[in-house]
């Protein structure tokens, strides 16, 4: 890379890790409430390493030139991943740091097993954790997530939380440091793209404002909800779930307070009130924006990707329940196979179900169906967006219904309330065609490698279905992903989360300037 370039990328990753480390304060008041004073102390000195590496970074190429589009692309990409490595620190600190004793203090009372945060002590692990969290995966390294404490729970969800926005939207919200163009492709490098208000700084506030509002709401409700259908339930539990939930809900990241997920609360109704967080989370911030602050309440039918999503929830559910009930293979097919299929579809992650006991027809049926497509673009969900998943329908019915048309007529496409030429839509049809084919091809890779390192007693089908959801982002897990199970399949499923996140492009990018430098090449 030419010396202007990295002197500008390195500038703005250093703004990041700034940002970083201010989001890691936030948890040493939590572990602070919770008398957690050797994870608060973990905190405070991730944070200090992070945001003093951060700053010297961001003073010390203070005078680099502005981003240009190129520059855009590897800020997102090498951004991502310094801020998973540095974002796994206060696991690292906490897992050296605690005492034998400390750490038996977070263990809740009567449980037998030791504190998960034991696993962080290898730095592959942290790296995990961070890259699942700030990627809002899902997928841990935590096996007894109740035995990590509270700080650190809150901890994981905030990370989850904040990289459903975007660090960098985030950025570009609260430090203001890039003007004009620069901010520009910034944003654009990490969002959909669609601008909410004239200028990008407004764009990136009105973001956090109706994400915070929606994350509000969510808390509220899961907590009155709580209540109500578990009275016996400790109200000082029940805040701290909702709280952490919320986020993690609106992020579609799937993280949870619980030793088993949602199916910890062993409540068939409160599978019924975790349905609206994960598919809330599943629909564009722009959407929210329309319907919320400019009072556009026909957006909820006509805007095309949330029409579609809530087509696709309660047939795909339906499928999904047909098919657990046809395989006989748990015990509640219909309750499972929703609360699955729309964890899958807004690609949360949160599990009521052994999906590693299900029969392979279930499995690809999922992966296919929910995993892979996911929610709306300008959501915080993965897979390959349900906008392209319906682009890619609407060109194939447009391709056969070609033939049929005579050789000199001009047959547009009327798509998402544009008329789109055929030079267009087949231009947008070859984008989205690519990108999911890159996609599908990446879940293979990840699928082989899972095959070949796996422990004993998983199929293909299991590998399949914990590459999709590393790749889509998704969470939900067939017991693949564990402290134990190989450093290839673990760094594979590492770089999966980081593309998937950025939907790939940025990442190859990346690894082209690294290998190639950033000349154009013959192809």
């Amino acid at each position: 890379m030419k010396n202007g370039m990295y002197r500008s990328v390195l500038k703005q990753i250093g703004g990041l890790l700034v940002l970083l480390g201010l989001v890691m304060v936030l948890p040493i008041f939590v572990s602070a409430m919770y008398a957690e004073w050797y994870p608060a102390l973990s905190f405070l000195l991730a944070a200090a390493i992070t945001a003093g590496f951060g700053l010297a970074l961001f003073k010390g190429f203070y005078n680099s030139p502005e981003p240009e589009n190129r520059h855009a692309i590897l800020i997102a990409a090498s951004g991502w991943m310094m801020i998973a490595l540095m974002g796994g620190l206060p696991f690292f600190v906490a897992a050296y740091l605690m005492p034998a004793e400390a750490m038996q203090k977070l263990i809740p009372a009567g449980a037998d097993y030791p504190s998960s945060i034991l696993f962080f002590r290898s730095p592959l692990h942290c790296l995990f954790e961070s890259m699942s969290a700030y990627t809002t995966t899902g997928l841990s390294m935590a096996v007894h997530e109740p035995s990590m404490g509270k700080g650190m729970l809150f901890y994981r969800s905030l990370a989850q939380w904040v990289g459903g926005a975007g660090f960098i939207v985030l950025a570009l919200a609260v430090f203001k440091q890039v003007p004009g163009q620069g901010s520009i492709l910034l944003y654009n490098s990490e969002t959909s793209g669609v601008k909410l208000k004239p200028n990008v700084i407004g764009t990136a506030r009105g973001i956090w404002k109706v994400y915070f509002g929606v994350t509000a709401f969510l808390t509220v409700y899961l907590s009155i909800g709580t209540y109500l259908i578990l009275p016996d339930y400790p109200l000082g539990e029940n805040i701290f779930d909702a709280v952490n939930h919320a986020m993690c809900g609106q992020s579609t990241g799937g993280f949870s307070t619980l030793d088993d997920s949602i199916a910890g609360y062993k409540s068939p109704a409160m599978d019924v009130l975790y349905l609206l967080p994960m598919i809330l989370g599943s629909f564009s911030l722009p959407f929210f924006f329309r319907v919320v602050f400019e009072k556009k309440f026909s957006e909820i039918w006509k805007d095309l990707q949330t029409r579609s999503l809530l087509i696709a929830f309660v047939l795909g559910s339906a499928g999904m329940a047909f098919l657990l009930s046809h395989a006989g293979i748990v015990p509640n097919p219909v309750r499972e196979g929703i609360f699955q299929f729309v964890s899958a579809l807004s690609t949360t992650g949160w599990q009521t179900s052994g999906i590693g006991d299900w029969d392979d027809v279930s499995v690809v049926y999922i992966v296919t169906t929910a995993m892979y497509v996911g929610g709306a673009a300008g959501a915080t969900v993965g897979g390959i967006k349900v906008i392209r998943a319906v682009l890619i329908q609407k060109g194939l019915m447009w391709q056969v219904n070609k033939i049929f048309y005579p050789d000199h007529a001009i047959k547009t496409v009327k798509f998402g309330g544009k008329t789109l030429l055929p030079d267009e839509m087949n231009r947008e049809l070859a984008k989205a065609a690519t990108f999911a084919f890159t996609f599908l091809l990446l879940v293979l890779v990840g699928t082989m490698i899972t095959a070949f390192y796996m422990g004993e007693g998983y199929t293909l089908s299991d590998a399949f279905f914990e590459s999709a959801s590393a790749q889509g982002t998704v969470g939900l897990s067939c017991g693949i992903t564990d402290p134990s199970m190989s450093p290839v399949v673990e760094a594979t499923y590492i770089l999966q989360m980081w593309a998937g996140r950025l939907e790939i492009i940025p990442v190859l990018a990346l690894f082209r300037a690294l290998i190639w430098g950033t000349k154009p090449i013959n192809i």
